[in-house]
């Protein structure tokens, strides 16, 4: 199975596949973007496929907003989406990305701390092409209008769900801004 075989398997026609396909084709527009700019050595194909799973367990969760109508919490979709991406036969570099985008990423303490409904775990993108993900996903909502958030507006959103200001969210996301931002 490739990765279109997957997103159609879990993404039949309707509002939430275009939401979907809307979303993770932004990602990855502005991953593709960002690789070329910086000469990263990723190849644009593994790009393309990272950006366009890196969410594909959204379809298991509650968010009625977004046309998910699951009943897991939002918070695990992306440990949900490397179990169907395992599940798949994909390749383990995807379902990794799919772990570890949410967020700026997310850590054992984060989770014990605000009593997140996750496996315990650290789920912080550790690769290149993690990180890359993790960065472009974080500028842009599947619900709104679809424009392009601002640094500012990323920073606030991150900043709801920290705690610390030297380990959490914002820290590890202004991290990613420096090794990926294009100001």
């Amino acid at each position: 199975m490739d990765y279109r075989q997957l997103i159609d398997k879990c993404y039949p026609e309707g509002p939430l596949r275009e939401i979907y396909l809307s979303h993770c084709r932004q990602v990855a527009d502005k991953a593709l973007a960002i690789a070329h700019a910086k000469r990263l050595p990723l190849t644009d194909d593994e790009i393309e496929e990272a950006a366009m799973l890196h969410d594909i367990g959204i379809v298991m969760t509650d968010a009625p907003r977004i046309h998910c109508y699951g009943t897991e919490p939002y918070i695990a979709h992306g440990v949900l989406g490397a179990k169907i991406i395992r599940e798949a036969g994909l390749d383990e570099k995807y379902a990794r990305i799919a772990e570890r985008h949410t967020g700026a990423g997310i850590t054992a303490d984060d989770i014990a701390r605000q009593h997140l409904p996750l496996p315990e775990g650290e789920y912080c993108p550790q690769t290149l092409l993690e990180r890359l993900i993790c960065y472009a996903d974080k500028f842009f909502s599947k619900s709104g209008d679809g424009s392009e958030k601002t640094l500012e507006r990323i920073i606030r959103s991150l900043s709801k769900f920290d705690f610390t200001d030297t380990e959490g969210a914002v820290a590890r996301f202004m991290e990613l801004h420096r090794q990926f931002g294009q100001e």
